[in-house]
């Protein structure tokens, strides 16, 4: 479950009842991944969006992910 405050959100496992908030940039990076497309087409265009070197991004964006995986917010397709 997500509940978004203004640019913020808070991401629950209802399960685990583990949460992780986010900042702006990390609810846009949640929304784009969650918009349907692959990783790649995420980064895509977040790199439009974002003032970043493309290694920085390709970093934190994989980063995001595993963190998500690791809460169990997520599951990565193999």
């Amino acid at each position: 479950m997500i509940r978004q405050i203004g640019d913020e959100s808070v991401l629950l496992d209802m399960k685990s009842e583990r949460y992780v908030g986010l900042d702006s940039v990390s609810t846009r990076i949640w929304q784009v991944l969650t918009g349907g497309g692959s990783l790649q087409a995420a980064y895509d265009v977040l790199l439009a969006e974002f003032d970043v070197e493309p290694e920085r991004l390709r970093s934190d964006l994989e980063q995001f992910v595993q963190e998500l995986v690791q809460y169990g917010l997520v599951e990565q397709k193999s």
